[in-house]
């Protein structure tokens, strides 16, 4: 082993500007390096304005080995929309059967490449050995996963006889580049299907509409690829929970070529046949599901008219979407609630700068009880709250007057850590909390809020649940595990199935497929829902010190600034609707965070809440 080592995706980019109009830079990308000697590190190109889009050049006559391999891991990190460039430096063979879709694995840094030393010079044929640390992986449904571990694969590259020119013959599939030449390609997205198995819904009720991020290339075309990813279907975790309200086969028909929204925002959305015979209240969520999905892309689409069969089916706007399908984030909360210093439930108007608290009407808010944490429900109606000794579990409707009556549940924990965690509502009335009694652990389901509390079923749960909180979707659920010495924040998806010959019988709930978005993380404090696929975390990395950071459910990191530092967090709550400020309580008692501020002292107090 031995030769020459390059480094694709960290040093100085070598890319040239060729061509501007419009505000929009193309950039052309060539693997320029010695073809012997010491080859300097090429980092990854830095990150840049959302409108800069970069080409590669194809390989010049007569590009060494070192050259050809260089310049095709540059081509694989530009905006050639069919990575026509980068095939360019692969034999005619390696050129039809490499499929650059099937994954794109995210490193540290930039692959390095080795050469290996060759049995002869005057050989004809070449390998190289591409290495580095792994972070991510994309998938070929576009799923984020985060990743750890060592890559490691080859590259073969042959000499023609008759041109002598070097060409790659041995290509891994999918492909491969640097952290920093990921987050210039790819965005992140959310597209939106229905959930398909959360209980209690009233009948006529909007459908619940689920987030389910995936990654796309940002400067080819985003709204093309985000619509055929919709009509694709859920990503395999999601896959169970969700139904799409697009007929089984429907496509973008043959000749719909690029989308684009005309001049007042509507996209017109052309589809097989498949589609042709919906009926209207099944093209109007068909259409929400593309408006949810797309809102976020620009240029802002702010209707859609679907057509199949060469008619039209359907016509739907922004607002109107807003009737078809619920969203978590379509409703901001009312309030803010919290303890206070009396231990009584208190509240005050959410998203404004009142800092004096009203007592919330009911038994809760009057102090019949001490609590030491709370829940309220996401119709602001009923709060549920843990005594002070976190024994028992009590729920009250939130009217003046009201009795808060016996506890809906009663941990024998020995101690009040090993007792009831805070409760946290879903989105069909649910009540979720966690019993961590060591002699018998269990995440528990009170439907409706009351009634005998059903036993949730937690499958490869390694650990004893510390933290509870239900996604406003109502089929994900966020959780802090404990094991040993480490804390970690796990997502699960909420399962529930009942006999079908058994109508009345209770469903059965299960919360499968558990992972964890912060891996990183061994000390996990705090954790809250924000969006409709974010959360807010608090925790430290081995020997690090806390932070506080936004986290997708992919284990993706977004896009938006982290928030203010803040110091000796114990709790953190954020609404679905990100426009609402984030919530402490820290040292200094509860604080809030305004957009583009910093941390602002509302008041003394504890467990502060949003509904959910």
């Amino acid at each position: 082993m031995g030769g020459r080592r390059v480094r694709a995706g960290r040093g100085r980019p070598v890319r040239s500007a060729v061509w501007a109009a419009a505000g929009v830079v193309l950039l052309a990308g060539c693997a320029s390096m010695p073809d012997s000697g010491d080859l300097r590190d090429v980092e990854s190109t830095p990150r840049q304005d959302t409108q800069v889009r970069v080409f590669a050049m194809p390989p010049s006559e007569g590009a060494t080995p070192t050259q050809i391999v260089q310049g095709f891991l540059e081509a694989l990190t530009s905006d050639d929309p069919q990575y026509k460039t980068a095939r360019q430096y692969l034999t005619e063979d390696a050129a039809k059967t490499w499929r650059p879709e099937l994954s794109t694995t995210v490193l540290a840094d930039g692959p390095d490449a080795r050469e290996d030393r060759p049995v002869r010079d005057d050989a004809g044929v070449r390998s190289f050995t591409l290495t580095g640390t792994r972070v991510a992986t994309v998938d070929t449904q576009r799923a984020y996963a985060p990743a750890s571990g060592s890559y490691e694969k080859l590259l073969h590259l042959t000499r023609d006889t008759k041109n002598r020119e070097w060409r790659i013959d041995g290509v891994p599939q999918g492909i491969v580049m640097g952290k920093s030449d990921f987050e210039r390609n790819f965005m992140s997205v959310n597209k939106y299907y229905f959930a398909s198995n959360t209980a209690g819904s009233a009948a006529g009720s909007p459908p619940m509409a689920v987030a389910d991020p995936v990654y796309v290339r940002s400067h080819v075309d985003p709204t093309t690829q985000m619509v055929r990813s919709l009509l694709s279907g859920p990503t395999t975790w999601l896959n169970s929970v969700v139904r799409s309200s697009f007929p089984t086969g429907t496509a973008l028909a043959k000749d719909a070529g690029a989308l684009t929204a005309d001049e007042r925002g509507r996209l017109t959305v052309p589809l097989n046949d498949k589609a042709a015979g919906v009926g209207a209240n099944r093209c109007e969520e068909m259409a929400a599901q593309l408006l949810f999905t797309l809102r976020n892309l620009s240029p802002v689409v702010e209707e859609v008219d679907l057509r199949a069969g060469g008619k039209q089916l359907c016509s739907l706007s922004q607002d109107g979407a807003e009737a078809v399908a619920a969203r978590g984030s379509q409703h901001p909360p009312e309030y803010l609630y919290f303890l206070d210093e009396d231990r009584k439930l208190v509240r005050i108007a959410a998203g404004n700068s009142a800092t004096d608290p009203e007592a919330v009407p009911g038994a809760l808010g009057e102090g019949e009880k001490a609590l030491r944490s709370v829940a309220v429900a996401r119709d602001e109606h009923t709060a549920a709250g843990v005594a002070i000794d976190g024994k028992a579990l009590y729920v009250g409707s939130m009217v003046s007057g009201g009795s808060l009556g016996e506890p809906v549940l009663r941990s024998r924990g020995k101690s009040e850590k090993d007792r009831l965690t805070a409760p946290s509502w879903d989105a069909q009335g649910g009540l979720w909390v966690a019993d961590r009694d060591p002699a018998a652990p269990r995440l528990y389901l009170l439907e409706k809020g009351g009634g005998e509390p059903l036993e949730v079923r937690t499958p490869g749960l390694d650990g004893r649940i510390q933290s509870v909180r239900v996604a406003a979707d109502g089929v994900r659920i966020a959780l802090v595990v404990e094991k040993g010495e480490r804390r970690s924040l796990l997502i699960g998806r909420i399962e529930r199935s009942k006999p079908d010959d058994k109508a009345d019988e209770r469903p059965t709930v299960t919360v499968l497929e558990l992972r964890s978005p912060t891996p990183e993380l061994e000390q996990v404090t705090a954790m809250s829902w924000t969006g409709d696929s974010r959360l807010v975390v608090v925790g430290r990395e081995e020997g690090g010190v806390e932070q506080m950071r936004y986290v997708d459910v992919d284990g993706s990191t977004p896009d938006v600034p982290a928030p203010a530092a803040l110091t000796g967090v114990k709790e953190v709550t954020a609404s679905a609707d990100e426009q609402v400020p984030l919530v402490a309580h820290s040292v200094d008692g509860i604080v809030r965070l305004p957009s583009g501020a910093q941390w602002q002292k509302v008041t003394q107090g504890s467990a502060p809440v949003y509904p959910g």
